[in-house]
């Protein structure tokens, strides 16, 4: 799995699936693929692991950056497809810009963040596991647990009224927590209790086994817990900090994904399920050491012992199709060299154009079915955007914490505030930086860049000291002014960008989503999940008989 430097030719030539890109659903593909006993080809045009998942050293991370700027826009011109024989033609792919808005800001002298690989800076953050997150177990099934280590992040916190709340995480903590009165502190305990019992995680003594009936299950979790009388702080914590809501629950006429009750309660039952799984984590959280892109490398591992093909700064450019009934057949590679393969995972960063598409009736109807091409969304309906944002700072957040969430539900900022904004604080004791210095990552779902990235800095400007020319003075200084938090860090370094999200198709051709903007891996696993099957419906994703039984794994998961 050594970096290749020069371009090596490829042999064999012919592969059961050939994957561009070494995201984690790309290598998590690839692995269970080869698991499987398919012979696999695992590409990457990056001279590194992770692709859009990837953690980088400071100046690598700053420099991948800044080369999306140079990303040519879909309305670039195409090249006519090409027929090198008579049996397929090429159709080059193009790459189409996923990442805008790019601002890079330093704010210290440069020796202060020297030297840059004591950085590992996630291109996808902010983004944690669940102690007892399907992921978790996919890892431990597959094997790639063998290959990683992790760290319990320390606490959770909630931006309310402008001060920063520990988010109670069992029922020690809940009654430790000096922020919640008596009655809060009972009808907090009440509704947990309910939501443990009716997915049978509560000993009830022998009562009769409480449910929650189905209709209250399909409808909004906000009115649910309305129908317990919760006060709204309680709601707060329930619905942002712990079930992880995007969108405003409270205003219907902006929130564009409302929260079912069965799906909200499936994530606070999952919470609990976190604490105290492992008995070294101390939450219900835990990092990977040296950043998540760790993720992607430990599936690659599991795939190269199984027998698949890695090659770096190795781009595919081309689709080969075949003539006559216009199926995938191959692709072409910057070297040159044409490979075959009976399925294909290409790197969401890339396009097939529709105009080249329609070059052949065969291809043109075969499209049209439902896919073995990608296709980018309708511009009528687009999908929203992710505002993401990476700071380096003085010292930490909350004194003597390390690694720590905080989720800043929406209106908590300033009043035109819809979505949620969550951040996560790292320190060095993750090696994602050097001692003295923190880590934080911010995210938020978007309309558009300027809404992203005011939610963006208003979140900035409650936990930061920042430089005067970096203050907005739009709506975002008018945020809860007096409500200092003690001890502000000082802001050294700061990169914004909003990242695109996509759809994907899949047949012979697919193509998997970008990172969405979730905390955890959940629905990426789960689209993947699906993808393997689509491909592989005969086969078991990591069979259980592939690995060793991996009780003895779950304490050797963290440090």
């Amino acid at each position: 799995m050594a970096e290749n430097v020069s371009t090596p030719f490829i042999d064999p030539t012919l592969f059961d699936l050939i994957v561009s890109g070494t995201g984690l659903p790309e290598s998590i593909l690839a692995a269970g693929a080869s698991s499987a006993g398919k012979s696999v080809l695992h590409l990457d045009s990056n001279p590194f692991y992770g692709s859009h998942f990837s953690s980088l050293p400071l100046h690598t991370f700053t420099s991948f950056l800044e080369s999306q700027r140079n990303i040519p826009s879909l309305q670039t011109e195409y090249s006519p497809p090409s027929s090198p024989n008579g049996d397929f033609i090429s159709i080059p792919l193009k790459p189409i810009p996923l990442y805008s808005n790019i601002d890079i800001s330093i704010s210290t002298d440069l020796k202060t963040l020297e030297p840059s690989r004591s950085f590992s800076l996630d291109l996808s953050g902010p983004r944690v596991l669940f102690c007892a997150d399907p992921t978790v177990d996919l890892m431990l099934k597959s094997g790639a647990s063998h290959h990683l280590e992790f760290k319990s992040v320390d606490g959770g916190f909630i931006y309310l009224d402008g001060r920063l709340l520990a988010v109670p995480i069992s029922r020690e903590g809940i009654f430790k927590d000096r922020s919640l009165g008596l009655t809060e502190k009972s009808q907090l305990m009440r509704f947990f209790k309910l939501v443990r019992e009716h997915f049978g995680l509560e000993e009830n003594g022998g009562e009769e086994e409480k449910r929650i009936l189905e209709e209250d299950l399909e409808s909004p979790l906000v009115v649910f817990l309305q129908k317990q009388r919760l006060p709204q702080k309680i709601k707060s914590i329930i619905l942002y900090a712990i079930a992880m809501a995007d969108y405003d629950q409270d205003s219907p006429e902006v929130c564009k994904k409302v929260l079912k009750t069965k799906d909200g309660i499936a994530s606070l039952a999952l919470y609990h399920s976190s604490v105290g799984r492992f008995p070294n984590a101390l939450g219900a959280f835990i990092y990977p050491f040296y950043g998540q892109g760790e993720l992607s490398q430990a599936f690659c591992r599991c795939a190269a012992v199984k027998g698949a093909l890695y090659v770096l700064r190795m781009p595919v450019t081309s689709l080969l199709i075949d003539k006559e009934n216009g199926h995938y057949k191959g692709v072409r590679l910057a070297s040159g060299q044409d490979l075959f393969s009976h399925h294909l995972i290409i790197d969401p960063s890339f396009i097939v154009p529709p105009s080249v598409l329609s070059t052949t009736s065969d291809l043109q109807n075969e499209n049209s079915e439902g896919s073995n091409v990608r296709v980018v969304r309708n511009s009528s309906s687009p999908l929203p955007k992710i505002a993401r944002g990476v700071c380096i700072t003085s010292h930490s957040i909350q004194p003597d914490l390390f690694n720590l969430l905080v989720v800043f539900p929406p209106r908590s900022l300033f009043t035109e505030q819809v979505t949620s904004v969550r951040a996560l604080q790292l320190g060095s004791n993750v090696a994602v930086c050097p001692p003295g210095l923190f880590v934080l990552y911010f995210s938020t779902l978007c309309d558009d860049a300027v809404q992203g990235k005011e939610s963006l800095q208003a979140a900035m400007n409650a936990l930061f000291m920042l430089p005067v020319s970096n203050n907005m003075e739009s709506s975002t200084s008018e945020i809860n002014e007096g409500a200092e938090i003690e001890s502000k860090p000082t802001l050294l370094w700061s990169a914004t960008y909003v990242q695109e999200l996509t759809e994907h198709w899949s047949d012979t051709i697919s193509s998997c989503p970008m990172p969405d903007g979730n905390l955890d891996y959940r629905d990426l696993l789960e689209s993947t999940i699906k993808l393997f099957h689509k491909m592989y419906p005969q086969e078991e994703l990591f069979p259980e008989s592939t690995t060793p039984d991996n009780t003895e794994d779950d304490g050797a998961l963290l440090d």
